[in-house]
């Protein structure tokens, strides 16, 4: 327990390295929060809901950081606004490092001191899995933050948005019948992927391969972005009010696109699978292409039959609980259950999910508009 905790603190540290101390500070948008507040929510969990409740003689490295690092738990306390995060200059980056370093042995110290009832093993269990979720939202919140700044600054040269895979054409065929739903193992989970359940299925087809850049660009060609027919109607006042005429860090330079990646400005590659697209958008280009998106239920009956990982796949489906679905009690049932409301799902992982935190039956969830996160879409036969 200790390694793996020290592991996955240290990755968050090592997803900043690349970073200058103004690049900590910036929050260009509401849904984007600056790298140093991520670090030090990450850390106030472990204090807030570990140390403070389980370690005799613990004191708190700031008695207002609680406040300041809260996200959404309104069992917690009072927390700064959401949009705010990025006027605090205070405290610096160093000292968030110094509260991460203080809040780590503390920890060592408490996992090496104590026999761990099933209930805190669970929670230290959630904790370490809110903290890669965090990275995976660190890199695109960097992205956003670089690929914003009119110099267009490299995060990572060797970084790669795209993995090197031959996932094959065509599409995976899948039978009418009932099929179990939800999380069956015996390692962890979110409260979101239970209970266990059946569907039933009218027999569909889903691509084997994401669409791609080129597949896209000849949407955008088309004047997909012109012609309302192929909107929802809160999609296309989203596109008409916003002015979106391409996916998210797309640029139109000498007559050509280029995309803004973590490894810098660069030419679009055709081949890759097209990111950034909001599900506004996936589902505008799926009525398109004469296809639609599939279901989460679908997407999930399908995935051992082809390749995933590169981007999360927009959905059809609402972010609903599923049949039996409880919130566990206190400020821990918070963290999924609250959120079943006007979000879509998104299943699979990206090339941003940490190793070790992905599953096909983890649900990640949106709002249709948003399209910070390495998305993509795969699409079924009408």
């Amino acid at each position: 327990m200790i390694e793996r905790y020290t592991q996955i603190r240290n990755y968050s540290r090592e997803i900043c390295s690349p970073l200058q101390q103004e690049d900590h500070v910036v929050q260009p948008v509401v849904d984007v929060s600056p790298p140093k507040w991520h670090l030090a929510h990450t850390t106030w969990f472990w204090e807030e809901f570990v140390l403070a409740k389980y370690f005799d003689g613990y004191t708190r490295f700031h008695p207002r950081y609680s406040f300041l690092f809260n996200s959404y738990y309104n069992g917690i306390g009072d927390r700064i606004l959401r949009p705010q995060r990025g006027n605090m200059s205070r405290p610096t980056v160093d000292e968030i490092w110094k509260y991460r370093d203080y809040v780590d042995e503390q920890m060592i110290q408490f996992l090496k001191s104590n026999t761990l009832t099933d209930d805190q093993a669970k929670l230290i269990e959630l904790g370490l899995n809110h903290e890669q979720q965090h990275q995976e939202l660190l890199l695109t919140d960097i992205k956003y933050i670089l690929g914003h700044n009119p110099l267009f600054p490299v995060y990572s040269a060797k970084f790669k948005e795209s993995k090197k895979s031959d996932t094959g054409n065509g599409y995976v065929e899948v039978s009418e019948g009932l099929h179990t739903i939800g999380f069956q193992g015996n390692g962890f989970s979110f409260d979101n992927e239970h209970r266990v359940h059946q569907v039933y299925a009218e027999p569909f087809a889903i691509r084997k391969n994401l669409v791609t850049n080129a597949e896209y660009l000849e949407f955008i060609q088309d004047k997909g972005y012109e012609h309302h027919q192929f909107w929802h109607s809160d999609g296309w006042s989203w596109v008409t009010e916003n002015k979106i005429d391409s996916p998210l860090y797309w640029h139109p330079i000498d007559s050509q696109w280029s995309r803004y990646a973590l490894s810098g400005l660069e030419k679009i590659n055709l081949e890759e699978p097209v990111t950034h697209i909001s599900f506004y958008e996936a589902a505008a280009f799926a009525e398109w292409k004469g296809e639609r998106l599939p279901t989460e239920f679908e997407w999930e009956i399908a995935s051992t039959q082809f390749q995933w990982g590169e981007r999360w796949e927009h959905t059809q489906s609402a972010y609903l609980p599923y049949p039996g679905f409880l919130k566990p009690a206190g400020a821990v049932g918070e963290y999924n259950g609250k959120f079943m409301i006007n979000q879509m799902v998104l299943r699979g992982a990206s090339i941003a999910t940490p190793s070790n935190h992905s599953r096909n039956t983890y649900r990640n969830f949106f709002h249709p508009q948003l399209r910070w996160q390495f998305n993509g879409i795969r699409l079924c036969k009408k």
